[in-house]
């Protein structure tokens, strides 16, 4: 009897031990589970613990790593290679024209644009008394003036009441000296109305011709503009966001957006900015 009691004992002991693992497991107050959670870790070979790893962070975010479906944007070239015009309005398009239209009333008596002078009489309408073209080179029938906006000496002090700037800093070299001469130029209590990419694909067809050199943001812009004029005279605003910014590299016009997926603007996705800055007037207020 003495025996078989013994017996027992001892394979519940062998039992125990085996079940428990190592010494520091049978610690007094570790619960059941977390002693096999522990001797099952000592047991995974390191190289399924690294994929467990991996596995638990591809789930850890939303959606999980993987899941993105990419659709039709699954690609090495763009939809279009000219910002999305030859799909509809373009997205920068889009904005300049919202832009010009909050600003519309600065677009009076004399005004000059860069290129041609298609904003001027789409916002300006009845308050223009004269309109110059400006171009780089000569060339271009729509163009009264050819000028080099980093050096136009030509072009006299206190002239137009309205420069309407679009999409052109970024092909200046010499961003500085062309504000310095945009201001020179523009009439006291006048008004500059600029627009430039903060976040682009390149021009080629500018590229090709005189350069693309910049991408802007709003702190450079508003350090740039403030140089010249008074900083509470300059305005600088930033519209896009990321759906916006990852639209516009491929190539998508603005009519394939939502217009509040349009309307919404995330300040660290600047795709495009706008700079008002009005030329200090003694007998004017800002406006």
């Amino acid at each position: 009897m003495g025996s078989d009691v013994s017996e027992v004992t001892n394979r519940k002991r062998h039992s125990t031990t085996i079940l428990a693992g190592p010494k520091h497991l049978l610690a007094s107050g570790t619960p059941l589970s977390a002693r096999c959670v522990s001797a099952l870790k000592m047991l995974i070979p390191d190289p399924l613990k690294r994929w467990v790893r991996k596995e638990q962070h591809r789930f850890s975010v939303s959606p999980p790593v993987g899941w993105v479906h990419f659709g039709s944007l699954r690609r090495l070239a763009p939809v279009s290679s000219v910002f999305g015009a030859d799909r509809g309005l373009a997205i920068c398009h889009f904005y300049i024209q919202r832009f010009l239209s909050t600003y519309a009333l600065d677009i009076r008596e004399h005004v000059l644009e860069i290129g041609d002078d298609v904003y001027t009489r789409q916002f300006g309408g009845g308050r223009i008394t004269k309109s110059d073209v400006l171009h780089a080179t000569a060339g271009n029938p729509k163009a009264t003036l050819i000028a080099d906006l980093t050096c136009a000496d030509h072009i006299p002090t206190n002239t137009f009441d309205c420069i309407i700037f679009t999409q052109t800093l970024q092909h200046i070299y010499d961003p500085r000296a062309t504000i310095r001469t945009l201001h020179r130029i523009l009439k006291p209590g006048g008004s500059l109305l600029a627009t430039f990419p903060g976040i682009s694909q390149i021009s080629r067809y500018d590229m090709d011709r005189w350069g693309d050199y910049w991408r802007f943001t709003t702190a450079s812009s508003h350090r740039l503009f403030a140089e010249f004029w008074p900083p509470e005279h300059v305005t600088v605003e930033a519209l896009g966001n990321v759906l916006v910014a990852a639209a516009y590299l491929y190539g998508l016009s603005s009519v394939e957006l939502q217009r509040e997926e349009l309307e919404v603007h995330d300040p660290d996705y600047q795709v495009l900015i706008t700079v008002r800055a009005v030329k200090p007037d003694d007998t004017k207020g800002i406006g």
